[in-house]
């Protein structure tokens, strides 16, 4: 993402963050292992930064399920043909790529997940594919994020945060990094997913899907 997109998703995740350390149970909890239906999927968004960016939330969801319908087929024939002791792994970015985080009001915690891309990732991970979130986040929201990712149903496999020397980085070549050390741990990224170009860029994934940010509206 770009740098003033890091910024103010940093600034609305840390906000969240706050109201929930009061409202939500503590990061030390286990979270629990799926969240009511009404957290995974709602019919409409309630409110955020995306309605006052003229991004239309039935017309997001639409574009996101058209990449999920490509990513789908893709990951099950991909999985199928994987050789015996490959140990196959999809990585996502989190904001507006797993999570619909602009779309919500910042106080919304944990915040909803896109539906049909928990459904895709549940599949695979069902299938034995190890799940990683690679994200710009910073560290001092690791524990709050990997809660929200479980309590709506994630299976989550590693979280990538940005820790301080990460700061130094371009968010790109952070990210490539990431991806470097999950291939250096034995596992083949078979996909990669998320909704900016600086998710997607500097290989180390077999293949790339691009999620739609609208000329960088959504962060």
């Amino acid at each position: 993402m770009h740098r003033t997109a890091w910024t103010t998703r940093t600034a609305v995740t840390v906000a969240a963050a706050a109201t929930a350390l009061i409202a939500a149970p503590t990061a030390s909890q286990a979270a629990p292992a799926a969240a009511p239906h009404s957290v995974v999927a709602q019919a409409s968004a309630s409110g955020g930064i995306a309605a006052l960016k003229g991004v239309d939330y039935g017309t997001w969801q639409r574009d996101v399920q058209s990449v999920v319908d490509t990513a789908r087929p893709y990951l099950k024939a991909r999985i199928a043909a994987s050789p015996a002791g490959e140990k196959p792994a999809i990585v996502l970015d989190i904001d507006n790529t797993t999570l619909e985080t602009d779309f919500h009001h910042f106080w919304t915690f944990p915040t909803p997940a896109i539906q049909s891309m928990r459904d895709m990732v549940r599949e695979a991970s069902a299938q034995g594919v190890a799940v990683f979130f690679v994200t710009a986040r910073p560290g001092i929201i690791e524990s709050l994020t990997a809660y929200n990712l479980k309590a709506v149903g994630y299976p989550v496999t590693g979280l990538y945060v940005r820790d301080l020397p990460d700061l130094f980085h371009e968010v790109s070549t952070y990210k490539t990094e990431k991806r470097a050390e999950i291939e250096a741990r034995g596992y083949t990224v078979v996909a990669n997913f998320g909704n900016n170009t600086t998710d997607l860029v500097g290989g180390h994934a077999e293949r790339t899907f691009k999620l739609p940010d609208y000329d960088g509206k959504l962060s």
